[in-house]
């Protein structure tokens, strides 16, 4: 028998070495070398050895690998999966793409599972396989009634009638973390999808090391990837998120990997977003919206009518947004409140938009409008627990904060869009058409605009009224005379 042996593997990039090292010459992160031991050669083929059986046996369009002239590749693109959910279609740029290896990360208790198991009880006609290694089967069956009162649109207290969670013949829940033995399971039951709950929770026998660790992750997610590759047949990973916000495991996992698509949220709003950070085949930049209900996650089509409360009338500090998210657009509140300081230090804090950019626009409007808040406290909110990145923002952000100075609310029926310079310029915007014409459809009647992008509005007419402002004070001017 071959003699064991081991190596060291940073926790954070993957990175091995023969020895122990303090800093990560790959990463340059400190201490985050881990022993590990290598199990000998008849126990290294063994995932790789299941993969390319069931590939063999479950694959039809692959035949022998052989090198092809680009001009004679075919470009006819395939057939996505229907995903039977608009917002995660969207976010995947239009279905499931067949051989695609996809990863869902989230934080603990976002709703993760939540929103794969109901995905997947909406696809009757194709054959799953839901892969569990942290639930048991029971609490599957527990979770897939709750779903399904949600789908059929019932309460706790009615029964489930019609298919519900008997319905789903097509849905098979394996609970197993060890790889070989779901490659064992994918070959019998030879499945149009697979899902695996979730990646840090699987084990092959190539690596004599806990599951989670780096090595495992590793080897578990390239001998899916192989399998998916080679069968084209798509699998999505579940992965866990570390403290720092990011996916749990090798860096390499993420390059693995066709897409991955992160859901974030407030555990204790209603509002979730799932938000695209690599997609091979689509865009990064759109995301979709749900509702977290009792009953599960619902897909919001019109965010804007959700974010805006409907009495804002007479109530200074609130200032509407149309922001652009992605290739979306929608109309935001942004809340202010400005108070005398308490302490010597003003407090300056931020949710749901940048801390750095508050302080930045602070100074924009102290030093090119006249507007002193040296000894005031500054507090700003984007409304519904979103995070929004769109510079379009900075308009309505400062029209809050002054609104809420003065104490003076701003007329009902208006909205803006705009970022800010450092000149106290107003600077032109991308999709302003969209913008205006979701304000529009939401019933506003006035919107002020960065003066420079109405060369982008020439010929068209709207029944809304537009505001071109070039500078922040004329803006303002505008609102509070």
């Amino acid at each position: 028998m071959a003699k064991t042996k081991t190596a060291y593997v940073c926790d954070n990039c993957g990175q091995d070495s023969a020895k122990w090292m303090g800093k990560c010459p790959t990463c340059g992160q400190w201490n985050t070398f881990r022993e590990i031991r290598i199990s000998n050669e008849v126990g290294q083929q063994s995932a790789r050895t299941a993969a390319r059986d069931v590939i063999a046996s479950h694959s039809t369009a692959m035949g022998k690998s052989a090198a092809m002239r680009l001009r004679d590749i075919s470009t006819k693109a395939e057939p996505r999966m229907d995903m039977g959910d608009e917002e995660l279609n969207r976010v995947l740029g239009g279905g499931l793409v067949p051989g695609s290896i996809i990863l869902l990360g989230g934080d603990p208790g976002i709703g993760k599972s939540t929103l794969t198991l109901q995905t997947i009880m909406r696809l009757k006609d194709k054959e799953i396989l839901y892969v569990s290694g942290e639930e048991s089967a029971h609490q599957l069956r527990m979770r897939a009634e709750r779903l399904a009162r949600c789908v059929q649109g019932i309460s706790n207290n009615e029964e489930v009638v019609g298919e519900g969670v008997a319905g789903n013949d097509n849905v098979l829940v394996l609970c197993e973390t060890s790889i070989e033995k779901i490659f064992d399971q994918i070959r019998d039951s030879a499945p149009d999808l697979v899902v695996i709950d979730s990646i840090q929770t699987m084990e092959t026998e190539t690596v004599d090391s806990a599951p989670g660790s780096v090595t495992q992750i590793r080897e578990c997610a390239a001998a899916l990837l192989r399998f998916a590759k080679a069968s084209g047949v798509p699998v999505i990973l579940i992965g866990h998120i570390n403290k720092e916000g990011t996916i749990a495991g090798p860096k390499i996992l993420e390059h693995i990997v066709d897409a991955v698509i992160q859901f974030e949220g407030d555990r204790q709003g209603i509002y979730r977003i799932l938000r695209s950070i690599k997609n091979r085949f689509g865009s990064t930049s759109e995301l979709g919206i749900y509702e977290m209900l009792q009953n599960g996650l619902r897909p919001v089509s019109n965010p804007s009518e959700l974010l805006l409360s409907d009495d804002r009338e007479g109530m200074s500090g609130i200032a509407i947004a149309s922001a652009v998210e992605g290739m979306r657009p929608f109309l935001v509140e942004a809340q202010a409140l400005v108070s005398t300081a308490a302490y010597g230090t003003p407090q300056r804090s931020a949710t749901g938009f940048d801390q750095r950019r508050l302080n930045m626009l602070l100074a924009v409007l102290e030093k090119r409008v006249g507007f002193k808040l040296v000894q005031k406290d500054v507090f700003v909110n984007i409304a519904g627990g979103l995070k929004v990145t769109d510079m379009a923002m900075d308009l309505s952000v400062l029209a809050a904060i002054f609104s809420s100075n003065v104490d003076m609310p701003i007329e009902d029926g208006w909205c803006m869009c705009g970022e800010v310079g450092l000149s106290g310029e107003v600077r032109p915007v991308s999709r302003i058409e969209q913008r205006i014409s979701e304000a529009e459809k939401l019933g506003f009647t006035n919107i002020i605009i960065p003066k420079r992008s109405l060369a982008a509005l020439q010929g068209k007419n709207y029944s809304i009224k537009l505001h071109p402002v070039r500078k922040v004070e004329e803006a303002l001017r505008m609102l509070f005379g």
